[in-house]
């Protein structure tokens, strides 16, 4: 029985039609991590394509880390989505990353951008800032380079989710996550961390009183202070 959801694609660049096609159905169903994709001999059939451009658009996806590839039969066929996007961004950023292909203060320079912004419009919003407010008392109570950075990447992350824009909350968190060697070595290299803190208590009272311009240069003193070589 033939899915009308899906559409032949065209035969010029079969490829990334199949993968815009498969994009679309993922959107459009609602399919979320461990929902299943149909098998590849019936994505060819339903989108009018060899399975070789089937199964190279699957790989991509795979490489990403959107899907994970099953071998079975009937209900047990099909790829399987294993991950949100933002999670294969920050695998890819951590990849440029090492390859050096991506400098570190481009990533800084990009977290500035992105955190003065929410920053600003958390402020305007008068956003909720219990999320901020959790991750700052975790930051005070860490014993180690590595508790700290975690609640710190958690307040970074709540700040970028306090602006109200999901797209920038998710870009955050992987550029959190994908330079989070760097954030450790940066607080191993301050060693006292008292100064961290009071950037986040300012940052957070800047948003709680209502006012863009004051959070926005705390973020940017902030990181000024945590990464002074770049």
């Amino acid at each position: 029985m033939t899915d009308t959801r899906w559409r032949p694609v065209k035969r010029t660049r079969t490829f990334e039609d199949v993968l815009a096609q498969i994009e679309h159905r993922i959107s459009e169903d609602g399919l979320t991590a461990g929902d299943r994709l149909p098998a590849e001999r019936q994505l060819a059939e339903q989108l009018g394509v060899s399975r070789s451009s089937v199964r190279e658009a699957m790989r991509v996806l795979e490489t990403l880390g959107v899907v994970s590839s099953q071998a079975g039969r009937g209900p047990d066929a099909g790829a399987v989505l294993v991950s949100r996007p933002d999670t294969a961004l920050t695998d890819l950023l951590r990849l440029h990353l090492g390859l050096a292909a991506l400098e570190l203060r481009e990533v800084v320079d990009t977290r500035l951008m992105i955190e003065r912004w929410a920053a600003g419009h958390a402020a305007t919003a008068r956003a909720d800032t219990s999320a901020l407010t959790a991750a700052y008392e975790g930051t005070a109570a860490a014993r180690t380079p590595e508790e700290f950075v975690e609640h710190d990447t958690a307040f970074h992350c709540a700040l970028a989710d306090a602006s109200g824009n999901r797209l920038t909350g998710a870009i955050m968190r992987s550029l959190r996550d994908s330079m989070r060697r760097y954030a450790v070595e940066a607080v191993e290299r301050l060693g006292d961390t008292t100064a961290l803190q009071a950037d986040h208590a300012r940052i957070l009272a800047a948003i709680t009183g209502g006012d863009p311009g004051e959070a926005e240069r705390a973020v940017t003193d902030h990181l000024a202070r945590a990464y002074p070589s770049l």
